[in-house]
């Protein structure tokens, strides 16, 4: 990246396998910020960009899946490592149905998640911040739909936070009790959800957003 160190946020709660992980990804050339636990990463992927992020799955303060989540919902779509001592097929498939591009488990090969990681950094490097959405895409950085057929939409920081979260797990279907948390930290009642479907629904059409009855809502197919 512009002949830059690229960038990686290492979030691990084992002392000794963080300072392994740090020690071995500078040595590789990345400039590492670490975090302890999931509250730490949260901050420091909300506010600093990375290529990649390196996470544990069982973390304190938040989880790992939780942190993903969050971070997706707030328009972060850096390409993810998660790593775990959870190491079934099933667990794999919860990773990766969390918005992780990648799941590796304990113990690991030191070149494998090497190679991994140089994957998800080619990968970051040949994706936009966009997100296909029905009609159109979702300008991360702008907040602005741009569709096909029609002039773009501006949305608010909300509208976008809520649409996006939805986009990066697109089939998937998130309850409201889900949502509010992701997305509406402050917030109090479900309620708060119901409103901004409404009102993405009102700038983008119905179609944007499908309600999965008694289960919640999901992004509307994109084709």
């Amino acid at each position: 990246m512009n002949g830059q160190a690229p960038r990686v946020l290492v979030v691990e709660d084992d002392p000794q396998l963080l300072a392994m992980l740090t020690r071995l990804l500078t040595e590789e050339g990345y400039d590492v910020d670490e975090a302890a636990d999931g509250q730490r990463g949260l901050h420091l992927g909300l506010t600093r960009d990375y290529d990649v992020l390196l996470l544990d799955r069982g973390l304190p303060a938040v989880d790992g899946l939780d942190l993903l989540a969050r971070l997706r919902g707030r328009g972060v779509v850096t390409p993810t490592l998660i790593l775990s001592a959870l190491g079934n097929p099933a667990d794999r498939v919860v990773g990766l149905d969390a918005g992780a591009e990648d799941y590796l488990a304990k113990p690991f090969d030191i070149d494998e998640l090497l190679a991994r990681l140089r994957a998800l950094r080619r990968r970051h490097l040949d994706t936009a911040r966009t997100l296909p959405v029905p009609g159109g895409r979702l300008e991360l950085d702008t907040r602005l739909v741009v569709r096909d057929t029609a002039e773009p939409v501006r949305l608010s920081e909300r509208e976008s936070a809520l649409l996006a979260l939805l986009a990066t797990r697109p089939g998937h279907v998130f309850s409201r009790a889900r949502l509010l948390a992701l997305v509406f930290d402050e917030a109090e009642h479900e309620a708060v959800v119901d409103s901004y479907v409404h009102y993405l629904r009102r700038k983008l059409g119905r179609k944007v957003i499908d309600t999965v009855r008694g289960r919640g809502y999901q992004l509307g197919r994109t084709a």
